[in-house]
């Protein structure tokens, strides 16, 4: 079955905020030492796809520097391999443009099928399974769908099958329906009706949810959809990455990031093991290297490089890499971005007031509080729940209330 898989990792991640600011969201770390990508780079290795186009726009330093030739991935091959596809003239207006803006890349592949993925979301899953149920029912299409609650339903594409997984109808984020099955944005073309579907539909903004899927439903075409029953996870909000995150720290997990079957592979940072001092206690917690610790963690994830000075706990938090925490610190519920600087003395979401950010309620309000990358915390600082800390913010009180936005 010869297959070229395409990842879109162009997405901003806004939902994401301050993570996203200097960086797209199939970039942002996860699980310590992993990006959200690693997980469709690794799902594709394991399931024996190496021909790989990325398709980048928003911020692709990051990730350009992360993914380099693919080697992780067993992916600096010599015929095929990871090709980097960068917008040239016009920026990508939806998922179906950008693959369009890069249809001579699909045409020159010696390929049958083209793997559509989204390079932004958690799970592992054995894309050959897909392909040959694709196959067995001579689809045109075939869609990878996973149940979601009622109250979900308005994030995702919606579909209605028959008894047969033939897709009857399709709804791109409804606000009301009795759907009760969506769309992963994992899709598989032939790819000779993909270059021809892409030219069919005249839309400015072309999009597969929006465009794509109902044309070829409304033309009576084989669309079928494949039941997936594992692990899947949308982390675009900064709740859903931190329980992402804490989940894998308490066992309760369907993420087995310890399946040598099925491993994750990742570009990984050259650093020394980690260190536990002598006073340190850490429990429920993931540590990746270079960490040193001399306080307490507890059910939180460390990324590479992260100190935790004596007398210092961190609770419920999501530390990235290389942070420095200083002496009898105090955290909870905190996502910190890499390179910030936590001074001594400090207290961050120990309190009870919840009020949710003033600027941005819809980001904030479960009482988790964020700082930028490269952000300084002076010591003997408090800074409550639901902020927002920008690292060109000057901390001038000793005190930040919760819902407070520092600029």
């Amino acid at each position: 079955m010869k297959t070229l898989a395409l990842i879109l990792a162009g997405g901003k991640g806004s939902r994401l905020d301050l993570l996203s600011q200097k960086r797209s969201k199939p970039a942002v770390p996860f699980a310590g030492k992993y990006r959200i990508i690693d997980f469709s780079l690794s799902n594709c290795t394991n399931s024996e796809i190496f021909d790989i186009g990325i398709l980048t726009q928003y911020l692709p330093f990051s990730l350009n520097e992360h993914i380099g030739v693919g080697k992780p991935w067993d992916l600096d091959r010599k015929y095929t391999g990871v090709t980097l596809l960068h917008p040239h003239n016009y920026w990508y207006a939806g998922t179906a443009d950008a693959v369009l803006k890069n249809i001579e890349f699909v045409k020159r592949r010696n390929v049958d099928y083209v793997l559509i993925l989204s390079g932004d979301h958690i799970y592992k899953m054995d894309y050959r399974k897909m392909l040959k149920f694709h196959q067995e029912k001579d689809a045109i299409l075939t869609i990878a769908t996973i149940p979601v609650p009622a109250e979900e339903a308005h994030r995702f594409g919606m579909l209605k099958t028959d008894d047969n997984n033939k897709i009857l109808e399709f709804q791109e984020k409804p606000k009301v329906t009795d759907a009760k099955v969506a769309s992963m944005g994992i899709y598989i073309f032939n790819k000779e009706r993909l270059i021809n579907v892409l030219h069919e539909v005249k839309e400015v903004d072309l999009d597969f949810g929006k465009h794509i899927i109902p044309h070829m439903i409304n033309k009576k075409e084989n669309v079928y959809a494949y039941e997936f029953n594992g692990y899947w996870k949308d982390v675009g909000t900064y709740e859903s990455y931190l329980e992402a995150n804490i989940e894998l720290t308490t066992g309760n997990s369907e993420l087995n990031l310890y399946d040598k079957d099925w491993k994750i592979y990742t570009r990984s940072e050259e650093k020394p093991p980690v260190r536990l001092g002598k006073d340190a206690v850490v429990k429920n917690s993931l540590l990746s290297n270079g960490c040193f610790i001399r306080g307490k963690v507890i059910n939180s994830v460390l990324s590479p490089g992260v100190y935790v000075g004596k007398g210092s706990v961190v609770e419920n938090s999501i530390i990235l890499n290389d942070t420095y925490i200083g002496e009898n610190t105090h955290i909870n519920g905190l996502i910190s971005d890499k390179l910030c600087e936590i001074g001594n003395n400090v207290k961050i979401g120990i309190t009870d007031d919840l009020t949710p950010n003033i600027e941005r309620p819809d980001l904030l309000s479960s009482g988790l509080t964020v700082l930028e990358r490269k952000t300084i915390i002076p010591n003997d600082v408090v800074i409550g729940k639901n902020c927002r800390i920008f690292r060109d913010g000057i901390i001038k009180d000793t005190i930040i209330k919760s819902g407070t936005t520092v600029k």
